[in-house]
C-alpha cells in the first residue's frame, strides 16, 4: 500500500478489542481519537507504542463506518517473520497503537467492479460496508482471489450484502467448489459484462499491474481503473 509524509505528532489510541476474522486475519478495534476522522478508503500509518516499536510504521486501511464510535483496521499477520503484524497479533484490550495523519488511497467514484488479491480486499471493506449501509451497494461487483477457501476475508459478510455480486476464486485449494483459476482475461470476460464502468483494484504489485494490462486490452478506460499507487 502506498503512503505519504505522516504526522510528526501521532495520535495515541487503546484497543478495546480484537475479533478473529480468519486463521490469521483479526478486525482490532480501537478508541477514536477525538476529532479523528476518514472517509471509506483512506487509511493511516500505525505503530505499536511499545519501547522498540514505536518507530516501525505500517500502512492499513480503515475498515470500520466513519460515523463509528471506534476505529477498524482488519490487518493479516504474517508470522514467518518477526514484524510489525506478527507483534499485532499478541496485542490485547488496553495496549496501544500510534495512528498518524489520514491519507486517501482508493476512493469511491461510482458503480463498479472492485478486483482484489487475498489481503487487498481491506481497502474495499469500509467502501462496500458504506455503500450497504446508505442503500448503494446495488450494481456493484466484487471479485476476489485468495489461495485456499480459508483465506478469505469476510466472506458472509459480502454474500449478505444484497444486489453485491461476488465471485470468489481459489488458485490452490483443489477441494474447494469455488472457481479455481486466476483471474485472467477469459476470466474477466466471464463475469464482467461490461467494461465501461469503474473499476477498483487492489492486490499484489505484479497482479495489479496484469490486471491494468487485461483492463486496457479488454476496452476498459483507463480514466475509469483505480488502484493504490
Amino acid at each position: 500500500m502506498g503512503g505519504k509524509e505522516s504526522s510528526t505528532c501521532p495520535s495515541a489510541s487503546r484497543s478495546s478489542t480484537t475479533v478473529p476474522v480468519t486463521h490469521n486475519v483479526r478486525h482490532y478495534r480501537l478508541e477514536r481519537p477525538k476529532g479523528y476522522r476518514f472517509t471509506p478508503g483512506q487509511a493511516t500509518e500505525v505503530s505499536i507504542d511499545k519501547e522498540g516499536w514505536q518507530d516501525k510504521k505500517r500502512p492499513f486501511t480503515f475498515t470500520g463506518l466513519p460515523e463509528d464510535d471506534t476505529l477498524e483496521f482488519t490487518i493479516k499477520s504474517y508470522f514467518d517473520h518477526s514484524g510489525v503484524t506478527n507483534q499485532l497479533w499478541s496485542l490485547g484490550a488496553g495496549d496501544r497503537l500510534l495512528l498518524r495523519d489520514v491519507w486517501g488511497t482508493i476512493q469511491y467514484r461510482g458503480t463498479g467492479t472492485f478486483i482484489a488479491g487475498g489481503a487487498g480486499v481491506t481497502p474495499f471493506i469500509a467502501i462496500l460496508r458504506h455503500l450497504n449501509a446508505t442503500g448503494k451497494i446495488g450494481g456493484n461487483r466484487l471479485i476476489v482471489s485468495n489461495q485456499t477457501e480459508k483465506d478469505i476475508i469476510l466472506r458472509e459478510e459480502f454474500e449478505a450484502m444484497k444486489g453485491l455480486e461476488v465471485v470468489w476464486t481459489v488458485t490452490a485449494d483443489p477441494k474447494s467448489r469455488l472457481e479455481q483459476e486466476r483471474i485472467d482475461g477469459d476470466f474477466l470476460k466471464r463475469h464482467v459484462p461490461d467494461f465501461g464502468g469503474n473499476f477498483y483494484l487492489c492486490g499484489p504489485d505484479d497482479m495489479v499491474k496484469d490486471l491494468r494490462s487485461l483492463l486496457d486490452e479488454a476496452g476498459a478506460d483507463v480514466a475509469n481503473v483505480t488502484w493504490e499507487k
